[in-house]
């Protein structure tokens, strides 16, 4: 009657079949289930294991008789499919973060540089977060205040895991007194940050060096891109560039 829909929601044939039986019998046993389906008493028993952990049936056993099964409410099948959207778009997100490295390793064996543009808040996070993998300390120039304005979540979450890490970075910024008061409890044996003067440091941008990758940003609402370029050469050439402007400030 609904296996298909069971199916779309992303049940099993097995357990689909199953809890499509439940649902029209109501509290039934095991072997009841087994034979008036198609079903192998074993496999019902291994779809019904399945089914009560995913809490799309329930399991009553009273004393000195044989356990009986019966299907959930069906407003459970709602939190079972909000839960899988859930797991799916934190799967996603988790691959999105280690596509970088992905690629990496394919142009590495491919032999070729890479380069890979990314939109919006989500393109931020992963350029951000493909940084934590990195074998080398993080170079940054970094803009402060479009960052606390526009992408303070992805920030702070971004932070938090370089800290577990204990991935280093030194980070220069334009020296305003809301730059110091932000940097004052930051500056660390894992953060280091310098000032440049606010006339030489006018953009909505930020990039990352470090790994044999440059990553920059742009951060301003409603145009934020990012773009990862992987090339040995351009690496050294930007922390240089950096350790120099580093040594001067």
């Amino acid at each position: 009657m609904y296996t298909q829909q069971l199916l779309n929601a992303g049940l099993s044939q097995i357990q689909a079949e199953t809890l499509n039986f439940l649902l029209k019998s109501g509290e039934i046993k095991a072997a009841e289930i087994a034979k008036n389906t198609s079903l192998a008493r074993g496999v019902v028993y291994k779809a019904l294991e399945e089914l009560l952990a995913l809490k799309l049936v329930e399991k009553i056993e009273p004393a000195n008789q044989v356990a009986r099964f019966r299907a959930e409410h069906p407003s459970k099948l709602e939190e079972f499919f909000e839960e899988k959207e859930r797991k799916a778009k934190k799967e996603k997100r988790e691959f999105l973060e280690n596509l970088p490295g992905i690629i990496s390793t394919y142009n590495l064996a491919a032999n070729k540089p890479g380069i890979k543009f990314l939109e919006g808040e989500d393109g931020i996070r992963i350029a951000l977060f493909d940084t934590l993998k990195s074998t080398t300390e993080i170079y940054t120039f970094a803009d402060i205040k479009s960052t606390k304005e526009n992408l303070k979540e992805i920030n702070d979450a971004y932070v938090k895991k370089r800290e577990q890490l204990k991935v280093k970075k030194k980070i220069i910024v334009s020296d305003s007194q809301e730059n110091r008061d932000f940097f004052k409890d930051f500056d660390t044996a894992i953060t280091q940050v310098k000032f440049i003067k606010q006339q030489y440091y006018p953009f909505d941008s930020g990039m990352q060096i470090y790994s044999n990758k440059i990553s920059y940003q742009t951060l301003e609402k409603g145009n934020q891109i990012s773009i990862i370029i992987e090339d040995k050469n351009i690496y050294q050439m930007h922390r240089l560039f950096f350790e120099y402007m580093w040594e001067t400030l």
